[in-house]
C-alpha cells in the first residue's frame, strides 16, 4: 500500500460521527478529544473536528451524473467494494450515487458510489477489479 494519506476536516457532532464511521464503513476509532476524533479509516488516518463543515456543491460531472466537489474517498480493491457496498444497502444509505460501474469496458472501468457523512462532507468510495486499472488512460 502506498504512504497513508492524513485528512482532518469538520463534523457537526463526533458521537454520530464515530456512528457512522465506525458502524457504517468500518473504520477504527484512535485517539480521541473533547472536539476531535481519529480514524483509521482503510489504512489512512481520519482526523474528524468539530466545526462547520466544508461547503460543497454538485459541480462535477463525471459522465452523465454532477457530483458534489470538494469530496473525498478512498480506492478499494473490488471485494472489499462490493462488500461495503452491500453493508451500505441494508443499511439504508441515502446515495447521491448509488453503487454502479462507469466506464465499463474502458481503461479505467471503476465501481463507484457516493454519499455524505451525518454532518454532509460528500464521501465518495471507488473499488477497480485490479490496481493497475486506478491510473489507465
Amino acid at each position: 500500500m502506498p504512504v497513508p494519506f492524513h485528512f482532518a476536516y469538520h463534523v457537526t457532532d463526533l458521537d454520530e460521527a464515530r456512528a457512522f464511521y465506525t458502524g457504517a464503513l468500518g473504520a477504527i476509532e484512535g485517539r480521541s478529544t473533547d472536539t476531535w476524533v481519529d480514524f483509521d479509516f482503510f489504512g489512512h488516518q481520519l482526523s474528524l473536528h468539530l466545526g462547520e463543515p466544508f461547503a460543497n456543491a454538485p459541480t462535477g460531472k463525471v459522465g452523465d451524473h454532477m457530483v458534489p466537489m470538494p469530496h473525498f474517498g478512498v480506492v478499494l480493491p473490488l471485494d472489499d467494494w462490493t462488500q461495503l457496498a452491500g453493508r451500505l444497502e441494508d443499511r439504508q444509505t441515502d446515495f447521491i450515487l448509488a453503487p454502479s460501474v462507469r466506464f465499463k469496458g474502458e481503461p479505467g472501468e471503476q465501481w463507484t458510489m457516493f454519499f455524505r457523512d451525518p454532518s454532509g462532507n460528500p464521501i465518495e468510495i471507488k473499488g477497480f477489479a485490479a490496481e493497475s486499472g486506478v491510473f489507465a488512460a
